[in-house]
């Protein structure tokens, strides 16, 4: 199940950015350019993570946005993560989906549409996405999870770290 609302708050927007600066992060690192956080409620964040699937010492299914989940996990139970949101760069591909589902997280914010971040990265052998929009995997459960994403106005800064990144 999802919801879908389409409307940031200034909280998400703020919240937000700290996700596409952990995505900064991650890059400057020499890592893939993704980041989120997990934030409770009252917008603490919870946990962060940067991508770190990156070869050779990278592990393919250290998204983000399934650590970051991981991580929140750990630290909340499953409750309050159901009153939690994950915020990220990129829109959670099917693997991170699922992730965010187990983990109980009630809420994705995201900046970049998985459409637009296939046009930034082409058919790089590193991001070889899946067309499974993160709504068609939260619609099969059982549990709701609201999404809101893309944000058109914070597109463009979510794909920066991405120009020029993916070249082969």
């Amino acid at each position: 199940m999802t919801s879908q609302s389409t409307t940031l708050t200034e909280s998400d927007r703020r919240l937000l950015r700290i996700a596409l600066l952990v995505a900064e992060q991650a890059k400057a690192a020499g890592r893939h350019p993704f980041g989120a956080i997990v934030a409770d409620e009252h917008g603490n964040v919870i946990a962060e993570a940067g991508n770190n699937s990156m070869p050779p010492q990278g592990d393919p299914t250290q998204h983000a946005e399934r650590v970051a989940a991981a991580l929140a996990a750990q630290r909340l139970p499953p409750d309050a993560l159901a009153r939690c949101t994950l915020y990220t760069s990129a829109e959670p591909c099917a693997m991170c989906a699922g992730a965010i589902y187990w983990c109980h997280i009630g809420r994705v914010v995201y900046a970049l549409s998985e459409e637009k971040l296939l046009e930034l990265t082409g058919s790089h052998p590193e991001n070889p996405t899946l067309s499974l929009p993160c709504r068609r995997v939260f619609a099969s459960g059982q549990r709701a999870t609201e999404v809101i994403g893309p944000a058109p106005d914070m597109e463009a800064e979510a794909a920066a770290p991405h120009i020029g990144f993916w070249r082969q």
